[in-house]
């Protein structure tokens, strides 16, 4: 089963309050809680591109996938990229528990990793 996962896009994101940061962005105060508690079943396109723009991410970032138990698929399949993962990136708590000396050295490896061309990475 294909479903939204909100909490991990705020997990990774950092964002703590996610409600006030989605009311914040222009959302509806009802489309904030949902999304927040996980409730939304359905996105139009429109929606999904707004969240995506805002969340600096693609549509699969915001969807994880389930396996059927009876449902047997080979994993070479491109819908186990989104398969859903009990690892949610915290970055901020990974980051807070970096020694402050390796902080500026981590910084750079992440500007060079951004800056550098996706087809030239290796």
């Amino acid at each position: 089963m294909i479903q939204y996962n909100f909490k991990r896009i705020f997990k990774a994101r950092g964002i703590d309050k996610e409600f006030s940061y989605l009311t914040k962005a222009g959302f509806s105060v009802s489309f904030a809680s949902k999304v927040k508690n996980n409730k939304i079943s359905r996105l139009d396109l429109r929606m999904i591109e707004r969240l995506c723009l805002l969340f600096r991410c693609t549509p699969n970032d915001l969807m994880e996938w389930t396996p059927d138990i009876d449902n047997e698929i080979d994993k070479e399949h491109p819908i186990y990229q989104i398969r859903k993962s009990e690892k949610i990136v915290d970055i901020t708590r990974t980051l807070n528990s970096v020694p402050i000396g390796q902080l500026d050295e981590i910084e750079q490896l992440i500007k060079d990793k951004i800056a550098t061309p996706p087809n030239t990475r290796s």
